[in-house]
């Protein structure tokens, strides 16, 4: 699982990349709902070759939320926080959302309470994305406080999933919610952008990244790993996917790293490790005493 996490990570932080080189060429709302369009007609493909079943009523209300919220909501807030405030800080307060998502699975799901260790590897986390982005808030507080509310939507979607929609097929899941949200950027996009795409062979490049890997592939992924993991273990390891991010555009965008940002990229690196370290391997304790009565039977037979 955590080589899944890991493969999730790289695909989500090198999209950074993508996603900067695809907004040259697209109206940046219109590029997210072309990739999640697509990547919902893959997953469609997908559902069909492998006969997975329309969604229930039950299930459909949930997708239909996730998907306005995840995908729809999630993406314009993240677009146009980025048309006022730098990358790095969108970034920073889009990926604060294990904060949240650990603090929402702590109070509202059974057997995930936060303790000590968890708090400060998510604080130290969080404190260490801050640094390795090396950003400042600047004077639009309200862009930054939308970037923000993209982490809380984030969140509470990720809680929906694992209250309402444990056992329910992952690929079915992230079909349904990316399609309906691919048509609320789509109805955003047509009402307030302008813009003219520009298509080419590399326009087709960043949307099949984008739609095939970074959504289709990573979000059935996603909900894989969420299924199977505690929300707080998970959610704190996507704090590398910033981290791939910075240095993803330091190697195909030459963009610059500087110390404060390895330091902060190290901090990172240790909240993930507190958060998802579960200790020394200790011997249970019928079997250590079942080893020290066989060590004191093996002296009685020597004598």
């Amino acid at each position: 699982m955590k080589g899944l996490m890991l493969f999730l990570c790289v695909i989500w932080g090198f999209n950074f990349v993508i996603m900067k080189l695809g907004n040259d060429v697209f109206p940046p709302v219109l590029f997210a709902a072309y990739r999640f369009l697509l990547g919902a007609l893959v997953l469609f493909g997908i559902t069909l070759l492998r006969k997975i079943p329309l969604p229930g009523k039950r299930e459909l209300k949930w997708y239909i939320l996730c998907g306005l919220l995840q995908t729809t909501y999630f993406n314009i807030a993240i677009q146009i926080s980025l048309n006022y405030i730098s990358a790095g800080l969108t970034s920073v307060l889009t990926y604060s959302m294990p904060l949240f998502l650990s603090l929402m699975a702590h109070y509202f799901i059974p057997g995930e309470k936060l303790n000590a260790k968890k708090t400060g590897g998510i604080l130290i986390g969080i404190f260490g994305l801050f640094l390795a982005m090396d950003i400042s808030i600047g004077g639009n507080i309200w862009a930054s406080v939308l970037a923000l509310s993209s982490a809380i939507i984030w969140a509470l979607s990720n809680l929906i999933f694992k209250k309402k929609l444990q056992g329910c097929d992952a690929v079915q899941f992230t079909t349904w919610q990316m399609a309906i949200g691919a048509i609320g950027l789509f109805l955003f996009s047509i009402t307030f952008e302008s813009g003219q795409s520009h298509w080419s062979l590399m326009a087709v490049v960043y949307l099949l990244y984008s739609g095939v890997l970074a959504s289709a592939l990573a979000f059935v992924i996603w909900s894989h790993i969420l299924s199977k993991m505690e929300a707080s273990k998970a959610s704190i390891s996507l704090l590398i996917v910033p981290i791939v991010g910075t240095l993803s555009g330091v190697i195909f965008l030459k963009e610059e790293l500087n110390t404060i940002t390895l330091v902060g990229i190290i901090f990172v690196l240790l909240g993930v490790w507190l958060v998802n370290y579960n200790g020394s391997i200790r011997m249970p304790l019928k079997n250590h005493s079942l080893l020290a009565g066989r060590k004191g039977k093996y002296r009685r037979d020597r004598a």
